[in-house]
């Protein structure tokens, strides 16, 4: 059974003083005035940009950034010599869809231009020799590496024996010494004073495209407004902050999505069963992005850089009906690996352990990460999966909430050959000899760095609600708050001493999920709920018993004008109230302790 800690935040007198002006100023819901306050948001003005935030107004100056006035030198020389320019990504969500933003801007006025999507067997992570090799054979003099690059010092020295220059627009840790490429646009780079270090590298090459708009004098929201979508793809899939400037190029992004999205998008879109939904980070996450992940996956990155770059319908249509057989198959690939990966870790003694680390040679390397993912979740330990590829190990590292699993691979950086990434997610090779040392290595430094807090599961509760404040007038203010992700997470909800009202009942194919019918008993208000993975709670909810939940609120899909909670958790209710006190205290003859006592108590 998964025992969740509840953390529920509350309101400084300050933060009090604060909610209650901005209600009273602005007529807000009380509910959604607080929210805000605890996501920063505390004067007239901050709600005003929160809600109608203003693209030309909010974007940072692209010339803060470190090395952008090189970066930006050097393409120019590039165009005006008429060089070729090779556009270079990563083959994951991120790196496809940054090489589509960059591509498709310097194509609507520059020819002499491809792109490569390294191949995860044949080149392995970043720029490869082979990337390299591709680039002096097609007489390229110019590479811009997006989502990767970072750490490619030996590739960038190797690049410039074959008179190739390298521009890199990254956002992954670097190390102590850069690459000696032209320009390194990193807002992580410790010397970079740019104001907001959280871009996704899609984020970054949207930058560096304004940055050189504006050297040009050309009309840089004209030219960069209809790839916003690609960078809503990127922030939502990466898992990027949702504050700052994630947040208005995530909102703008949604925007184009929903109303004008490029033929690749709208393809997905369709194959999704979306078209007519008005479309959420959450659909990007759970729907739209696997889809353009499934290229990289199984085939080649590249054919989701020619989905989101395709200039016309039928050429989308065909090529997002291949990337639709490819995650077909990355399903059923996935639900393979991932239930041998459960197996090997249930046959170790693992209840002593704090990480996991599992190889298996012949495993997939396109799913390892969604293993590595599901994993962590399942175990709650921070897990590395490796498999083998291009003669070495190979694999992906996911973490728990708190724990920076970069640092710890880190820590093990003589045993790998190379490794990148964030704080929650990483990938790494290594010679397969050295696996061994690895996990007995990685194992020790998680022990020694890992708090007892990170290790339970918690949520995370914005605040608590009765059942009479939950309306589809509430869900529709909570709307504006979006668009959601870390940094500005869906408002999570805490209702108490609720009751089940009589039908509630297991539902799903194995009677794993709850469909729940519940009743406020002291206002009568009913709301009806979804507990998905919750059926060993069944028995607290039928109890007859009040009981807790923790919820988001979603909107019914099959009856828009009404909505539904999706419940995170349930727990028996405390029974702390003092009319149940006072009761105790009256059954209990031989207690010693007065009732006058027992409010005393109570009031300390």
């Amino acid at each position: 059974m998964t025992n969740y800690q509840w953390n529920c935040r509350t309101l400084t007198e300050q933060q009090k003083e604060i909610k209650d002006e901005i209600t009273s100023e602005l007529n807000l819901n009380p509910i959604v005035a607080q929210l805000l306050v605890q996501r920063g948001v505390t004067s007239s003005k901050e709600v005003h940009d929160f809600f109608r935030p203003q693209l030309n107004q909010g974007l940072h100056d692209p010339f803060l950034m470190k090395d952008m006035d090189k970066a930006v030198a050097r393409l120019n020389e590039a165009i005006g010599n008429r060089e070729k320019i090779l556009i270079y990504g990563d083959y994951d969500v991120d790196g496809t869809s940054s090489v589509a933003l960059v591509y498709k801007f310097l194509r609507s006025f520059y020819s002499s231009l491809d792109y490569y999507i390294p191949d995860r067997y044949d080149d392995g992570y970043g720029i490869s020799e082979k990337g390299v090799d591709f680039a002096a054979s097609e007489d390229v003099k110019l590479i811009i590496a997006l989502d990767c690059g970072i750490k490619a010092q030996d590739m960038v020295s190797y690049a410039k024996t074959k008179g190739i220059d390298f521009i890199i627009c990254d956002h992954h840790k670097p190390d102590d010494k850069l690459p000696e490429a032209v320009a390194v646009l990193d807002p992580k780079r410790a010397d970079d004073e740019y104001p907001y270090p959280h871009l996704s590298a899609c984020g970054v090459g949207f930058k560096f495209m304004q940055a050189f708009a504006r050297d040009n004098g050309m009309n840089e929201m004209g030219l960069l407004y209809p790839l916003l979508d690609l960078c809503a793809i990127s922030i939502a899939t990466d898992i990027v902050p949702v504050t700052g400037e994630n947040r208005l190029l995530s909102y703008y992004g949604l925007r184009r999505l929903n109303d004008s999205p490029c033929f690749g998008l709208k393809a997905i879109i369709q194959q999704c069963g979306l078209a007519d939904k008005d479309l959420t980070n959450s659909d990007i996450v759970f729907k739209i992005g696997p889809r353009i992940n499934a290229a990289g996956r199984m085939m080649c990155g590249k054919e989701a850089v020619d989905l989101l770059t395709a200039k016309d319908e039928k050429t989308a249509k065909v090529v997002a009906e291949k990337i639709a057989e490819y995650n077909e198959s990355r399903k059923d690939l996935d639900k393979r690996v991932t239930e041998e990966a459960y197996q090997m870790v249930d046959s170790m003694d693992i209840s002593a352990k704090k990480s996991i680390l599992v190889y298996n040679p012949s495993w997939h390397k396109g799913v390892i990460g969604i293993v590595a993912s599901r994993l962590t979740e399942h175990y709650y330990r921070p897990a590395v999966v490796l498999t083998t590829a291009c003669g070495f190990a190979s694999g992906s590292a996911r973490s728990i909430q708190g724990f920076d699993v970069y640092s710890a691979i880190n820590s093990c950086r003589d045993l790998v050959e190379n490794f990148g990434g964030h704080t929650y997610a990483a990938g790494l090779t290594l010679p397969e000899q050295n696996i061994p040392e690895l996990t007995k290595r990685f194992e020790q430094w998680v022990e020694e760095h890992i708090t007892p807090v990170q290790q339970q599961k918690h949520l995370d509760i914005d605040m608590e609600v009765k059942f009479k404040e939950v309306s589809p007038r509430l869900y529709r203010n909570l709307k504006s708050l979006a668009p959601y992700g870390p940094g500005n997470s869906k408002p999570l909800f805490v209702a108490r001493h609720i009751k089940d009202q009589g039908n509630t009942r297991l539902v799903g194919r194995n009677n794993e999920h709850i469909r729940l019918e519940m009743i406020d008993p002291e206002t009568k208000f009913q709301h009806n709920g979804i507990a998905f993975n919750l059926s060993e709670k069944f028995d607290i909810v039928k109890s007859g018993k009040p009981f807790d939940i923790v919820f988001t609120i979603e909107e019914n899909t099959y009856n828009s004008n009404n909505i539904q909670l999706l419940v995170k958790d349930i727990k028996e209710s405390e029974t702390n109230s003092i009319a149940s006190v006072l009761a105790q205290l009256i059954r209990s003859k031989d207690d010693a302790v007065t009732i006058d006592a027992g409010l005393g108590d109570l009031h300390e």
